[in-house]
């Protein structure tokens, strides 16, 4: 029996909720991390030694852990900062709703070209040599491609239905 006791784990599943990104925050923290796991996949894949790794800091990790083991923690510190921004500003958009999508573009500008097009660089010094600049902004244009359409032309793909409706009624009422 219970008698005026609370329980210490009942609100645990509540803030789990304030631990994920909310609506299309998700699907650009998905489609970074997407970019992060193709640069760790091929460099692990194609590193034969520490030595050959360009990021210094990832090759510290990499010759202290080993190179797969180093490579897969120095990118889970680096996501850590990255995911709790992403975070921090699914929660904090809906106090600019003035600005919402220019400060969206923004930060999918600033995202894609320091996260996904300096992974994506990353990634493709192993298999295609041409300049940083040029697999970079490659990299840019690749998350652009995908987010452009996905976050700003179709951002509502499955409220389609609901929002005709509601447009019905409108209709129904004049």
């Amino acid at each position: 029996m219970n008698l005026g006791k609370s329980n210490p784990t009942m609100g645990f599943p509540s803030l789990i909720k304030y631990l994920i990104p909310k609506g299309v925050w998700l699907e650009r923290t998905i489609l970074l991390l997407g970019f992060i796991f193709l640069d760790f996949l091929i460099t692990a894949v194609s590193c034969r030694t520490p030595y050959a790794e360009a990021n210094l800091y990832a090759r510290g990790f990499m010759q202290r852990y080993g190179i797969v083991q180093g490579l897969a923690l120095f990118n889970l510190l680096f996501v850590i900062p990255i995911y709790a921004v992403l975070v921090l500003d699914s929660h904090l958009i809906e106090y600019t709703q003035r600005y919402r999508t220019k400060t969206e573009f923004i930060v999918d500008v600033a995202f894609g070209w320091l996260i996904a097009g300096a992974r994506f660089n990353g990634a493709m010094s192993w298999l295609w040599d041409a300049p940083n600049i040029v697999r970079q902004a490659i990299g840019f244009a690749v998350y652009l491609a995908i987010a452009i359409p996905a976050f700003y032309l179709f951002p509502k793909r499955f409220d389609y239905a609901g929002s005709f409706v509601a447009v019905r009624k409108e209709r129904k009422e004049s």
